[in-house]
């Protein structure tokens, strides 16, 4: 266009946010499965937990160990959406996070993810993540330690996986030191007592947010 100025595009100095690589489906599954394991030994189940709960539990960690990660997810799916059932007692923080989450409808406006870009979505929702991970890492460690299960290296773990995870975004380091953590614990933790008989459901109980 006459007159125009031909200027070059403006050139950004801020190198682009490198793509997150998947999980493999074997470190999904330990993920879940290790603090589901303490969320049923919890004290918070007199007498044990149901058999609608332990049964998806030992199917997933059946699975687990025999490599079948897909399907250890599966049941881990199926557990997830039993503890979201109000029949039983509320899961205290931070296993709460295991159940399946069940949003509110709201307008998509509403969603303060909405405006991101996908890749900035997906950085969030994996930060989101790791910080949920953290969590659970904290209140199993704090489980082991309070029943006497040997713990000390785990706490260290879980020391320099809060450190790692003070820096901007998920560096790589993170995962490896909650991964051993979880690794560790698996071998520590003895197995849910098993209820005879489901609890009575509790009408009109709100579930806890």
């Amino acid at each position: 266009m006459p007159g125009a100025p031909n200027r070059p595009p403006e050139r950004s100095d801020a190198a682009p946010a490198a793509p997150s690589s998947p999980s493999p489906p074997e470190r999904l599954a330990l993920r879940r499965l290790v603090p589901s394991h303490v969320a049923l030994l919890l004290d918070s189940w007199k007498g044990g937990p149901a058999p609608e709960l332990t049964v998806p539990f030992e199917k997933a960690e059946a699975a687990y160990r025999s490599a079948d990660y897909a399907g250890a997810l599966g049941a881990l799916d199926l557990l997830s959406i039993r503890f979201a059932e109000p029949r039983w007692p509320s899961l205290p923080a931070p296993f709460r996070e295991l159940r399946v989450p069940i949003p509110a409808p709201v307008p998509p406006h509403w969603n303060p993810d909405h405006g991101l870009s996908p890749a900035d979505r997906e950085h969030r929702q994996a930060r989101r993540t790791a910080e949920q991970q953290l969590a659970l890492a904290e209140g199993c460690v704090a489980w082991a330690k309070a029943h006497g299960i040997a713990a000390d290296d785990l706490a260290s773990l879980l020391a320099e996986a809060r450190t790692a995870l003070a820096a901007e975004g998920v560096p790589p380091e993170y995962y490896a030191r909650i991964d051993a953590l979880w690794t560790g614990l698996l071998a520590r933790l003895p197995r849910p007592t098993r209820s005879s008989t489901a609890p009575a459901a509790r009408a009109g109980s709100p579930d806890e947010a």
